[in-house]
């Protein structure tokens, strides 16, 4: 009997000995190669955008739960993507919130087509990989969003940096290479398009009137610039290539801007891949 548990207790520590020896997904370098990436782990990007504005009072807690979302990465097997868009309708209320733009309500009001909506919009609204849509604030169901969005299948999305082609010396603008590959089926009648988005974090506004007034916010990956690179083709290696230039706005801070690419169904607003990294990795 007394055999039998020392052999009980051995196998036990070599069974703890296995599980712990190898390093948390945390630990796991982001940089492994000369490409730019940003994968956590073996984590699956997931797109977040919150359409909100600086006029909106109940705006600020979306904006801290999209800001907590993306900080933590607390999501099992997702890498979350945030793209904060700032709407300009609230701009009427006495208020002109300094990162809206209109085509970020535009964007707002395509998904509402998409989804049936006709056209009615909302703030804060969030939405998950193209898909799924809720009241910014409501972290339950934007953690099952997520949840539920990491595990479908991904292109392969590629950011590099063209340091042979850099010819602004003041560095306002950073030429890129981009590829996709991998692409999943896209659905029948509808187009994949690749777009581009700036983001900046930490950025912040003291609101003097409109229903934050007297409120300093803060706000997560705020999208600067959004654009369509172009079409992506059937899958395989080669589904998409391109060589943007990033242009780096007046009064931007480089150090807290990201590059964001994604693969979008035109029609669905289905996400098929993204991939998001830091502008200053590729120095």
């Amino acid at each position: 009997m007394k055999l039998w548990i020392v052999v009980a207790v051995m196998l036990l520590g070599l069974t703890v000995f296995a599980v712990t020896r190898g390093k948390p997904a945390s630990s796991v370098p982001e940089k492994e190669t000369q490409t730019l990436t940003a994968t956590v782990g073996e984590r699956t990007p997931v797109v977040v955008e919150l359409f909100t504005s600086e006029g909106c009072s109940s705006c600020p807690p979306a904006d801290d739960a999209l800001a907590q979302f993306e900080r933590t990465q607390s999501v099992a097997g997702a890498e979350v993507i945030a793209l904060a868009q700032h709407v300009d309708y609230w701009n009427r209320l006495g208020w002109t919130d300094p990162y809206s733009h209109a085509a970020f309500s535009q964007r707002q009001g395509e998904y509402s087509q998409a989804f049936g909506k006709g056209g009615n919009v909302y703030t804060p609204q969030m939405i998950v990989d193209g898909q799924k849509e809720f009241p910014g604030g409501n972290r339950n169901l934007a953690r099952a969003a997520i949840e539920e969005a990491a595990r479908l299948p991904k292109a392969k999305i590629e950011i590099m940096p063209r340091e042979e082609s850099i010819t602004d010396k003041k560095g306002r603008t950073i030429p890129l290479r981009v590829r996709v590959g991998e692409l999943p089926a896209v659905r029948e009648g509808d187009t994949a398009e690749v777009l581009l988005a700036i983001t900046e974090s930490d950025l912040s506004t003291d609101v003097p009137r409109g229903e934050n007034a007297g409120r300093r916010l803060r706000h997560p990956s705020t999208v600067r610039h959004l654009s369509v690179l172009g079409t992506a083709g059937a899958g395989g290696e080669a589904a998409f290539a391109s060589e943007p230039s990033v242009e780096i706005g007046r009064g931007w801070r480089r150090k807290n801007l990201r590059v964001v690419v994604f693969v979008q169904e035109r029609a669905s607003r289905r996400v098929l891949g993204a991939k998001a990294v830091r502008l200053a990795e590729e120095q």
